[in-house]
């Protein structure tokens, strides 16, 4: 796919000018120089049949080891593209440093186009005269923040760009009944390939790390400088035939010591979540488990994502890991499920064995259980014992459906919408005795008979 790179120093806008082509607020954008530190990527349809692979890439500038490791990423994900945006303040004329920049990168024998930006009125376009000296082939002066001139630069990047053709999307179950669910339900279903994957977890544990070492390359920015990584980074992978996208977050700190931008962060996390299938929860094993732990841990189990936990940084005794593994479960009671493995970014240990763990886990979360099968399970549930009555009126289930996946999700259609949590927990124990759901939560939906899909109030379901 056709490739496009932002560049330019910190605070000139390149961030905004991503979010305004995907047309999102993806990437963080702040007042504060420095906010990106890693390269955002993402596949854009820019105009009608024509996508690009869009890089934000971190300010160009020399201040720190962290702002060098910044820098040359930049750079480096610069010469992979087939155009560069380079981008300057057009409220001041560009400095040595940006110059040395981007003469620099003339010599990759790129495309390379000047974006002048904050040119927010005529009177700051007439300047544009002098940016004509630095040598662009193209320069377009625009507005990212009142969407000025933005339109103009995204139809000359589309005439870089060939079509592509598109396939064909299928319709939504969504608003389908129990009837038609259930004919889909005995329809083959097609494996997906694709499987999401957020490393989460507190500042400095060593996430960045991690994605780095389990790709193989050096993806993310690793620096000893807490909160290093702001935006979520994401990178996928090919392994057993699967397209493993691993998305390395920000670390979350407590509420009290979140700085300035680092709140923005917290809510990507969370909005990652959202789109998760797994979530690696990766614990400092050095320093122990903290309150804080347990609070992101909480975060797997609000969205309902299938989940490992990931000892990060062990080099302790078989006798020590059982208790430490003791200890995980003690603390972590409602990810039960989810299974632990000790982990080393540093030396590689047992990143093959998380990768097949992956594998299998996203199996389980996205298994579909035939209904013949799984109403034969329920009965026998059932019959082994009695569901409790409700105020001396008889509960019965008359017949169960899966009617998602990712997460499994089981409408149970009784006579009655009371279930005691206590049996709902014997029906999801059951279950797991029977299939194999290791790593994934398994939701229980209570329903009456004719009750459409669609209109299920989600005040009876409840994660197991």
């Amino acid at each position: 796919m056709f490739k496009v790179a932002i560049v330019g120093k910190p605070n000139v806008g390149k961030s905004s000018l991503f979010n305004r082509i995907v047309k999102a607020q993806d990437a963080i954008t702040s007042e504060k120089a420095g906010t990106t530190r890693d390269f955002k990527r993402r596949d854009v349809e820019i105009v009608e049949n024509k996508e690009i692979t869009l890089i934000d890439t971190g300010g160009l500038e020399d201040r720190n080891e962290l702002f060098n490791k910044v820098k040359n990423k930049a750079l480096e994900m610069a010469a992979t593209a087939d155009l560069i945006l380079f981008m300057v303040d057009g409220q001041k004329f560009p400095d040595d440093e940006e110059i040395k920049y981007f003469r620099n990168l003339l010599k990759l024998n790129k495309k390379i186009w000047l974006v002048v930006n904050k040119i927010d009125n005529d009177k700051l376009n007439e300047m544009l005269v002098e940016y004509y000296s630095l040598g662009a082939e193209k320069l377009f002066g625009v507005s990212v923040t009142h969407n000025r001139g933005v339109t103009k630069l995204i139809n000359a990047i589309a005439t870089l760009v060939p079509e592509n053709i598109q396939a064909p999307i299928l319709a939504d179950d969504e608003d389908l009944g129990l009837e038609e669910l259930l004919e889909l339900e005995e329809a083959p279903q097609k494996e997906s390939r694709d499987i999401k994957v957020s490393i989460i977890g507190k500042v400095n544990v060593g996430k960045s790390s991690l994605l780095n070492a389990l790709i193989g390359e050096e993806r993310s920015i690793v620096s000893d400088v807490d909160g290093t990584t702001i935006d979520p980074i994401d990178e996928t992978m090919v392994y057993q035939d699967k397209l493993i996208t691993f998305v390395d977050t920000a670390g979350v700190r407590r509420r009290s010591k979140i700085k300035d931008i680092e709140k923005y962060a917290l809510m990507r996390t969370e909005k990652n979540l959202e789109e998760t299938d797994i979530a690696l929860l990766v614990i400092d094993a050095k320093n122990g488990i903290a309150e804080l732990d347990e609070r992101i841990a909480g975060l797997i189990d609000k969205h309902q994502t299938g989940a490992i936990i990931v000892m990060n940084k062990w080099d302790e005794t078989k006798e020590e890991y059982k208790k430490f593994v003791d200890e995980v479960r003690l603390k972590f009671k409602f990810l039960y499920y989810a299974p632990i493995i000790a982990v080393s970014a540093k030396t590689g240990r047992n990143l093959d064995k998380l990768k097949d763990m992956i594998i299998k886990i996203h199996k389980n979360y996205s298994q579909r259980i035939p209904t013949a099968k799984l109403n034969e399970v329920i009965k026998q549930a059932t019959q082994r014992h009695y569901l409790p009555t409700d105020k001396t009126k008889p509960v019965k289930i008359l017949y169960a459906v899966q009617y998602k996946t990712n997460p499994p999700t089981i409408a149970l259609v009784m006579n009655r919408t009371h279930l005691h949590f206590s049996y709902r927990r014997y029906l999801v124990n059951y279950l797991r005795d029977k299939f194999d759901f290791t790593g994934s939560p398994i939701i229980l939906a209570v329903r009456k008979r004719g009750e459409k899909f669609d209109k299920m109030s989600e005040e009876n379901d409840e994660n197991q």
